[in-house]
């Protein structure tokens, strides 16, 4: 009879010998593979979470605040932060000529040969009392 200790190492390499899988090449090819797909899927959903930002703030409803006039055959609001004048459209109820105001809107450019610069306002924000020169 065998001692113990040569069975041991017997079952040892058998175990080792069954168990050992040889290593494939392709296997660092799937792993370099599924690193390219994982920064592509990264890269979309950052560009998709921009795009929304994106569109949802160009659509989101603005305020500007100066003076309203009249000029031709419309009103004017002459914008305090850019100093840019916007002929008004839009929901111009309540607007008042010679008043300070602060208008909701969003920009937009007129479709004629001049390109003016139009302001197509939703509602009025706050009257703030009369214009000062």
């Amino acid at each position: 009879m065998l001692p113990k200790s040569l069975w041991r190492g017997v079952l040892i390499v058998a175990l080792s010998v069954a168990v050992a899988a040889p290593a494939r090449a392709n296997s660092l090819d799937t792993a370099g593979r599924n690193i390219v797909i994982g920064i592509v899927a990264v890269t979309a959903a950052i560009a998709v979470v921009i795009t929304v930002v994106i569109l949802h703030e160009s659509r989101k409803d603005r305020t500007i605040t100066g003076c309203v006039s009249s000029e031709g055959n419309g009103m004017t609001i002459a914008d305090e932060k850019d100093q840019q004048v916007y002929a008004l459209s839009g929901n111009t109820v309540g607007i008042t000529l010679g008043e300070r105001m602060s208008l909701k809107g969003k920009k937009a450019r007129s479709k004629n040969t001049n390109h003016t610069l139009v302001w197509v306002t939703t509602n009025m924000d706050k009257d703030l009392g009369v214009c000062r020169p």
